[in-house]
């Protein structure tokens, strides 16, 4: 039989006495806020919140009718009274606004404190025997980073500032902890200036809750990336591609050379990976007549953390039937420009120091001619010892243990990536790092694959798609056998259920994927990915108080 809340065991507390459910760090949770070694700013707030239940008052709302943002109540007043001299304008219009206490100037029987929004922030002005009761009770209650809303007509100030005078405020979420709020000041053009009052990094991405709360700069970087995914969408929806999800928990994980993450499904006793790329399920969808598909979503890679990968990443996968790696090529130009068009209207992007100018053409260089120009390596002379040696050459300690791909694109990623500023399309690839990809018409030894290459970092990758079963296979055997050599792969084999979708006939077909964290790092002149994405993995908390 399940045993009901009422009949689970409670425990005491050991400060108080009070038996509760589960205790906090040995204590109840009302023990836990009271302790010395809770921050002073935590205890205080946390005496405020009691006092305002004690006087009837709901510290966190259900709801607030709030029907103006900020700026909006602001641009209301100047509309209103567009053409008047200050000394001639006449009170505003009622508003109905809510936001962030950001500061307080307390008078006893009058206040003056900013509310701060998304769009910006604003004055309201509290007087007694003007404000409601309620809202008189508060005037002693609040602390910066509360929720509040507020009710009233707005006005200007002796000072000239926009104002809204309280006629109602209620207080809509109480805060326990203090935000992390810097120094403010007014630079020489009379804009305010807020400094970040993190001093660890790494808080930020770990509380990306305060840190949007407390830093525009960063809400920003995020609503322009919510442009640019929203603007990649509708080019593709004009072009009448489908938007689709495949799976992410997926048998066999392919599509790309990666370490997955494995999991196990209890149910069916079954090992699963979380995907690496969409690529193999997508094409199945156009051997399954959706000529033109796409997916904007999530791939994981149980690899490695610096300043241009995350373990999990977001990726735009689209394959057209009847295309090959050309047709790519303009549609990859196409989709960054527009991209690049929400965020730069000139096209011109300044990132770690260098200006990149995505205007339209791009340069294209073939593997071999930019092996050949940046990294002085001639692949098709080159022998396996050259190869260790020009890895070794860049730094890579463990080129013994490397197979020939890898030292090909540690050599290319360190000697011609970093030449490549303005975007460049690199194509014609070994077709030993392409095995998704045809052979090359005309030289078997290369593959109909480019990347797109701007700021030093990759931002596309294309093939014209491998659509025969026989070559296929032969090509997974070969990745199934250096996974088998590699340690730190699960051994797969061929993707059998893949090659049988090739069977039924795959049409020529053009992919293409584009990192999307990579391109809003180039965007935003961020040199982290962390900075691009509202919740990167970190390594664990060690907790605070």
């Amino acid at each position: 039989m399940t045993r009901t809340t009422t009949e689970v065991e409670r425990t005491t507390c050991p400060e108080c006495g009070e038996e509760v459910l589960r205790l906090r760090e040995g204590v109840c949770l009302e023990c836990w806020y009271r302790s010395e070694e809770r921050p002073k700013p935590v205890r205080d707030r946390f005496r405020t919140l009691q006092e305002i239940r004690e006087r009837g008052i709901e510290p966190y709302a259900y709801d607030f009718d709030r029907r103006h943002g900020l700026e909006e109540a602001r641009e209301r007043y100047l509309e209103k009274n567009r053409g008047r001299d200050e000394d001639e304008e006449e009170e505003g219009p009622e508003v109905s606004i809510a936001g962030r206490v950001r500061s307080i100037r307390n008078f006893g029987g009058s206040m003056f404190a900013h509310l701060a929004d998304r769009e910006g922030r604003l004055q309201i002005y509290v007087k007694q025997d003007v404000v409601d009761p309620e809202g008189e009770e508060l005037m002693e209650l609040l602390d910066l980073g509360d929720w509040v809303g507020v009710r009233g007509p707005v006005f200007r100030t002796n000072t000239g500032e926009v104002t809204v005078r309280a006629r109602e405020m209620r207080l809509l979420s109480k805060t326990l902890r203090p935000l992390p709020y810097g120094k403010e000041e007014v630079d020489d053009e009379g804009e305010r200036v807020v400094h970040s009052g993190f001093t660890d990094q790494e808080s930020r991405y770990r509380e990306r809750y305060a840190d949007l709360a407390v830093n525009p700069e960063v809400r920003e970087i995020f609503e322009a990336r919510t442009r640019v995914v929203s603007r990649l969408r509708r080019e593709l929806d004009r072009r009448r591609y489908l938007e689709v999800e495949t799976p992410i928990l997926q048998p066999q994980y392919g599509g790309a050379s990666a370490r997955p993450f494995v999991t196990e499904h209890h149910a069916l006793d079954s090992r699963l990976y979380l995907r690496i790329a969409d690529e193999l399920y997508l094409k199945r969808l156009v051997v399954g007549n959706l000529d033109r598909v796409y997916e904007i979503g999530k791939d994981f890679r149980n690899e490695g953390i610096d300043r241009t990968h995350n373990p999990e990443f977001t990726m735009l996968e689209l394959y057209r039937a009847f295309a090959d790696y050309g047709e790519m090529m303009d549609l990859a130009e196409e989709l960054v420009a527009a991209a690049v068009e929400e965020v730069h209207a000139d096209g011109e992007v300044e990132f770690e120091g260098e200006t990149v100018n995505f205007s339209r053409p791009w340069e294209r260089v073939s593997y071999l001619e930019a092996l050949r120009r940046w990294a002085g390596l001639d692949l098709r002379e080159a022998d396996d010892e050259d190869l260790v040696e020009a890895a070794r050459a860049v730094g890579r300690e463990d080129a013994d243990e490397l197979d020939r791909p890898r030292l090909i694109d540690a050599v290319f990623s360190a000697r011609v990536e970093p030449e490549l500023t303005d975007p460049t399309i690199v194509h014609d690839y070994p077709v030993e790092l392409s095995p998704l990809a045809k052979r090359k018409r005309g030289d078997d030894s290369l593959a109909e694959r480019f990347e797109v290459v701007a700021g030093g970092y990759e931002l596309v990758n294309a093939f014209s798609e491998l659509n025969d079963p026989l070559d296929q296979w032969e090509r997974f055997a070969e990745q199934a056998e250096a996974q088998r050599l590699r340690e730190d792969l699960p051994e797969e084999g061929p993707d059998e259920d893949y090659v049988r979708a090739l069977e039924y006939g795959l049409p020529p077909t053009g992919g293409l994927g584009l990192g999307v964290d990579r391109l809003m790092m180039l965007l935003t002149g961020q040199s982290s990915i962390r900075e691009v994405i509202l919740f990167p993995l970190l390594r664990p908390d060690e907790g605070t108080a």
